[in-house]
């Protein structure tokens, strides 16, 4: 096998929620460049066709799942029909990643819970059923995209950065649990990208000198720069990486 077949994932099933725009969409879209099938989860059927629709004008495959991340009883549904229909679950990219930027204080306990519910407990929940199919194939890839606020942070922005460092936790543990039975478990962490929901960021004379000053790469990440990390992480290239946080965030993250 040639190292670019090791990045083939011919024959592979992933499911990437929130894969109807932004990182989700460019991660799916290469999973089906790569010949894998993708089932694309949100909660907006009409962006989730588009999608879909644009992924099969290329030549691949994809369908999608509507349904609240948050909720689980939805999500541990949407597990149990792909391996109705597929007969198998190679590949989970947990990124869906809700964020509410507010001080501690403002936040009341109801707040922290929706925050949390969505962006840990559905990845914990997700993880733990397709975990178990991977278990059986002795085959899988779970992949976390976490944030690099997992790490560092900013006034104002208090309940993210704790889910996405308990996603790194979870991360961690399943690469653990989970090795022997020939299932890794990795985690991107993206910085600043540019995507839908960034738009306005990312247009701001302000946060493009933010970018130029604080990225040594002085700008903000076009979507399809995550396709590179994913793919390789869910890929027979990266068969020994297991537990490891792959950042990509043009340097962000190191410089002074």
């Amino acid at each position: 096998m040639s190292i670019f077949d090791r990045f083939s994932l011919k024959g592979r099933v992933a499911l990437v929620t929130g894969g109807g725009r932004g990182l989700g969409f460019e991660i799916a879209r290469a999973f089906t460049e790569a010949g894998a099938h993708v089932v694309l989860t949100g909660r907006t059927a009409a962006t989730l066709d588009s999608a879909v629709a644009t992924i099969a004008k290329s030549g691949g495959s994809a369908e999608a799942a509507t349904f609240d991340i948050a909720d689980v009883t939805a999500g541990r549904a949407a597990i149990a029909d792909i391996r109705q229909t597929c007969g198998r679950l190679d590949i989970l990219v947990n990124n869906v990643g809700a964020r509410d930027r507010r001080p501690l204080a403002a936040f009341g306990d109801d707040d922290i819970l929706e925050l949390i519910r969505t962006d840990l407990l559905s990845a914990i929940s997700l993880s733990r059923d397709a975990a178990e199919i991977m278990k059986a194939q002795g085959h899988g890839r779970l992949i976390a995209v976490t944030s690099i606020v997992g790490e560092m942070a900013r006034p104002g922005d208090a309940i993210y950065p704790a889910a996405k460092q308990g996603l790194t936790g979870l991360m961690r543990s399943m690469a653990v649990e989970y090795g022997a039975h020939g299932v890794t478990s990795n985690a991107i962490a993206p910085g600043m990208f540019a995507t839908e929901t960034n738009a306005a960021l990312a247009e701001n004379p302000d946060m493009l000198s933010f970018a130029r000053q604080r990225v040594p790469l002085q700008r903000w990440g076009r979507p399809e720069e995550i396709a590179g990390a994913a793919l390789f992480l869910a890929s027979d290239a990266a068969t020994f990486v297991n537990g490891h946080v792959l950042t990509v965030d043009g340097g962000m993250s190191v410089q002074m």
